[in-house]
């Protein structure tokens, strides 16, 4: 039987913590950002932890990642 992959994707976009979180990028920072808010745009940087919604999927595809 084969082994079973992680999803490369998934694995640079998604940090797992010591206690099981996943930590993700926000997103609206990628451009266009010279008309947001300087408030806005200190509040989408940094890391924070994935919506409960997205988890289930996230954590299958990083099911053959060992550790994680």
């Amino acid at each position: 039987m084969p082994k079973m992959k992680s999803h490369s994707g998934t694995k640079k976009r998604v940090k797992v913590t010591g206690s099981g979180k996943l930590m993700h990028r926000q997103a609206n920072l990628g451009h266009l950002n010279a008309h947001k808010s300087s408030k806005r745009l200190r509040r989408l940087k940094g890391n924070t932890e994935m919506a409960g919604s997205d988890l289930k999927q996230a954590k299958a595809l990083l099911a053959g990642h060992p550790g994680r």
